[in-house]
């Protein structure tokens, strides 16, 4: 007889919690899956809601930019603009949400805000390399259980929640509880959650809303009005879900207030959180640590040895697939389709680990087979499933190459934890040694006539002068005779290997 097995995979919450830095493990089977981190020194922007100015109006752009009081104005597109319901361009018979609004009746943004209006906004994006947050007019305040909106007459149920049947009972039970012309999304947690649940968070999310058209009343423009949970707490509201096994948690401060914050809002999770007490720090017991480092470079070895090369811009992200190490055995689309399939996986794993976001193109390796095509195809869609978020994926084209995007809300791993390079500023590349020492022999030959000494002494870097005092040797020679000067090489440590000192000496 046999006996069938079904395994649930494990899912884990592991936080490192410092006074400089917080970091957020979700580990699936033993794996790092997505990685989170906040810094107090550069804390993330997005869901914080601000009354702003708007300073300057682009009709070209059908956009606003709107003072809130950072460095950089913040970014309003027209669609992002609410139609006040006092407003003579709103439509009453119109009862979807305000950005329906504006593309149905045509209006412009030049129609519905002015340079000085005052407004009170919401960051949906964060500031993304030298573009300032994006902006919005619809706000919205997330609780465990439900999400907020307060200027809507709408009800909505998370996608993830595929049981019709279940959909119209939660749709059935907000639209009899919530107060007259108020929005709710319910969230995937919910489907767990009862009516008391369910009323506690919404009497939770008006008194917010309450205090926050207090607070923008009163206070001065520009100034933060509502500031997000901080990612300690938004684990709980944002990761901490049924499906997770255990939250463990290494500081005894931050320990205390996640437990007061669950008490209060998901008390049947307490048992699972565990305060982490071993002398062996929590990253490197699960070897997180090692993974992070792994997740910024820039080649990705696959099983097999084929590997893939991510390769990101600001807007545009472009990943290679190669068989690398793997030969196959003796067929040579087998080789290619297995390399294909592999990385596939890898790489919807990856966009997730690294929160790869905007544009992204993947060149697969070419395959001739079209029912190999469709499967590597099928395969990258089932793939890429676990993401939260949304992503829009084209069809694997004749130059196996797909297109695709995904929502993009804050920097990438990358960018959160790089900078450019001082060496390249951030090119990525430097001149070679060769171009260098041609550089240097052009410019002795070019102000040779200038100076009357008869000693030159190059300061470069050693790399550059073994280059010189080998390889290049002949050539320096040939150099030497025709400007009628001796050249010294004196090799220095301190300079950048693309700089150089010519001292020329009578």
């Amino acid at each position: 007889m046999y006996y069938i097995r079904f395994f649930r995979m494990t899912t884990e919450i592991l936080i490192n919690a410092t006074s400089y830095e917080v970091r957020l493990a979700l580990v699936e089977d033993g794996n790092l899956s997505e990685y989170h981190m906040q810094r107090p020194t550069e804390k993330g922007l997005m869901g914080n809601i601000y009354k702003g100015r708007v300073v300057r109006v682009l009709p070209g752009m059908q956009a606003a930019f709107v003072d809130i009081g950072l460095e950089r104005t913040g970014f309003l597109y027209v669609d992002d603009v609410c139609v006040p319901s006092n407003s003579p361009n709103f439509d009453p018979c119109i009862t979807d949400c305000a950005n329906t609004h504006v593309r149905s009746q045509g209006l412009h943004i030049e129609d519905l805000i002015s340079e000085g209006q005052e407004l009170l906004v919401q960051v949906s994006k964060d500031p993304i390399g030298t573009k300032g947050a994006r902006l919005t007019c619809h706000i919205t305040l997330p609780c465990r259980n439900l999400v907020f909106i307060p200027q809507t007459d709408h009800i909505g149920i998370s996608r993830k929640i595929e049981d019709e049947e279940l959909r119209n009972n939660l749709k059935q039970v907000i639209e009899e509880i919530r107060p007259k012309n108020s929005g709710f999304i319910v969230r995937t947690v919910a489907k767990d959650s009862s009516i008391e649940e369910l009323e506690a968070d919404m009497e939770f999310l008006m008194l917010l809303w309450e205090s926050i058209i207090d607070k923008a009343e009163n206070m001065e423009t520009p100034s933060l009005i509502h500031e997000d949970l901080d990612i300690t707490l938004r684990s709980i509201r944002d990761f901490f879900t049924t499906d997770v096994d255990s939250l463990v948690i290494d500081d005894p401060v931050a320990h205390r207030k996640l437990l007061d914050h669950v008490k209060t809002f998901a008390p049947q999770l307490l048992d699972k959180i565990t305060l982490y007490q071993d002398s062996t720090p929590l990253f490197d017991a699960h070897n997180i640590e090692v993974e992070i480092s792994r997740a910024i470079e820039k080649k990705v070895w696959l099983r097999s040895g084929g590997y893939i090369i991510i390769e990101s811009t600001e807007a545009l992200s472009v990943i290679d697939v190669n068989t690398g190490r793997y030969v196959g055995k003796n067929d040579l689309g087998a080789t290619i389709f297995k390399t294909n399939m592999e990385a596939a996986v890898e790489i919807a794993y990856q966009l997730r680990l690294r929160n790869i976001g905007g544009i992204i193109i993947i060149d697969f390796i070419d395959m001739e087979d079209d029912t190999h095509r469709e499967q590597l195809f099928e395969t990258f869609r089932e793939a890429v499933k676990k993401d939260k978020s949304r992503i829009n994926i084209l069809k694997l084209s004749e130059f196996g190459l797909v297109q695709m995007t995904r929502k993009r809300n804050s920097e990438n791993l990358h960018q959160l934890m790089c900078e450019p390079c001082h060496y390249c500023s951030g090119e990525g590349m430097i001149k070679s040694r060769r171009t260098i020492c041609y550089e240097i022999f052009r410019m002795i030959s070019r102000n040779s006539q200038k100076h009357r000494g008869h000693t030159i002494t190059l300061r470069v870097h050693p790399r550059i002068a073994d280059l010189l005092q080998n390889e290049e040797e002949k050539t320096m020679a040939t150099i030497e005779k025709g400007v009628n000067k001796r050249i010294v090489v004196a090799p220095s440590r301190d300079l950048h290997i693309e700089k150089y000192e010519i001292i020329w000496q009578s």
